[in-house]
């Protein structure tokens, strides 16, 4: 008997205190995905937004895959080689949760 992600997930997200550390970190999360979005979105390779960027394929692939924490020069770095600018917000909390534009 298989037990789908999604189906575990939830049922480990009944525990406080994996919920607090999962939440906590939502924000790398965000950040991980809006690259592998961005750069589907623009029709790239990893290898293409290396050779437009500078930055190493590998390194590409880490960040895509949580292994790197990028720094904002990096993120600009990728945006600029995706043809789009990076926008950074904070955001005011509302009752534990995160207002959304």
């Amino acid at each position: 008997m298989s037990v789908k992600f999604d189906d575990f997930l939830q049922e480990q997200l009944q525990d406080p205190e994996f919920k607090k550390e999962y939440e906590a970190l939502q924000p790398e999360h965000a950040i991980i995905q809006a690259i592998i979005d961005a750069r589907q979105q623009s029709g790239l390779t990893q290898k293409e937004l290396s050779e437009r960027t500078g930055i190493a394929q590998g390194d590409i692939s880490k960040l895509e895959r949580g292994n790197a924490n990028p720094s904002i020069r990096t993120l600009q770095r990728l945006a600029a080689g995706m043809g789009m600018k990076l926008r950074l917000e904070f955001l005011p909390y509302v009752a534990g949760a995160v207002l959304k534009r």
